[in-house]
């Protein structure tokens, strides 16, 4: 899949900057997260250091994945998703607004902040890229260290607050599409693994999902919080195989030829056991493969459904 061409083609080199600070809070039971962003005046070096960054940023990226629950990328590839299905919207309208009273005017205000966002303006385009913040803009973190600097071949104390920002992007938000070289990070800022914690306990309240168990309990502590448990189960509800009454009876004839822990009860209910709510996820998810070819039998990370 080809990069868009509004991140590709973008002129980031002639394009205006502005440093945009943002911290963030909630984004739990279903709510979307409230950001708080403030702007931030800066010097001509630094907003060319900045632009350089990004076009490294882009020129590591040579192909594109669909973001999937599941989905990966390695260092020379990003996935792709609509902005709209994301929370990236509140964080585009407000830093397209540098009023004066949204302008940093103290310490206080850069402190803490929890992402910055590059904001690039070119004619009537516009490309932005956000990036998560280090320790060094937390406070209690900051009061761990003493700051030094290095000058006439000597080190002293730096009374001066130093903050870091990264040369990496986590995501670029081009016009409608999201563009993400750090999965982790993009989910963390726009509170998608709140989101999938939320689409977990949609699944467990649907009945057709409840009534292949005799009790999924079991299944409900293993995942507990555990974002790649969580990913895994945001993606059985969209596969949908548990709905499918075909799949269910195959898996119930075929799991022990395919080594899978099951167990089914009287009713061909599945009965979750700490031991084998790894194979549950597993066979729901339709990842116990057998090749045509070897006939050995695989797990995979992902499964691409070629016809």
């Amino acid at each position: 899949m080809a990069i868009p061409a509004a991140l590709s083609g973008f002129d980031i080199e002639n394009a205006s900057l502005t440093i945009w600070l943002f911290k963030k809070s909630g984004g739990t039971a279903g709510a979307a997260p409230t950001y708080t962003g403030r702007w931030i005046t800066t010097q001509p070096d630094l907003d060319a250091a900045l632009k350089a960054s990004l076009i490294e940023a882009r020129a590591r990226i040579n192909e594109i994945h669909e973001y999937g629950l599941l989905a990966q990328n390695n260092e020379a590839s990003a996935l792709l998703i609509d902005t709209v299905e994301t929370n990236a919207g509140l964080i585009v309208a407000q830093s397209s607004n540098p009023t004066v009273q949204k302008k940093v005017k103290s310490e206080k205000e850069v402190a803490n902040t929890n992402f910055f966002v590059i904001r690039l303006v070119d004619s009537d385009r516009v490309l932005i890229a956000v990036r998560k913040t280090d320790s060094s803009w937390r406070s209690k973190q900051r009061r761990s260290f003493i700051d030094i600097g290095f000058r006439d071949n000597a080190l002293e104390l730096d009374r001066e607050p130093s903050f870091s920002l990264s040369r990496h992007v986590d995501f670029f938000i081009a016009n409608d599409k999201i563009i993400i070289p750090n999965k982790a990070n993009f989910e963390s800022v726009l509170s998608y693994r709140q989101a999938h914690a939320d689409e977990f306990a949609q699944l467990q309240a649907e009945k057709e999902f409840a009534r292949i168990f005799s009790d999924f309990g079991p299944l409900t502590a293993y995942v507990g919080d555990n974002k790649i448990h969580l990913r895994r189960m945001c993606s059985i509800r969209q596969k949908g195989h548990y709905k499918d009454q075909n799949f269910m009876t195959k898996l119930k004839r075929r799991y022990a030829a395919h080594g899978l822990n099951l167990e089914f009860d009287a009713k061909d209910r599945i009965v979750c056991t700490e031991g084998s709510c790894g194979d549950i996820i597993t066979a729901l998810l339709d990842h116990r493969l057998s090749s045509a070819f070897s006939t050995n039998i695989y797990d995979v990370p992902d499964a691409t459904k070629i016809a």
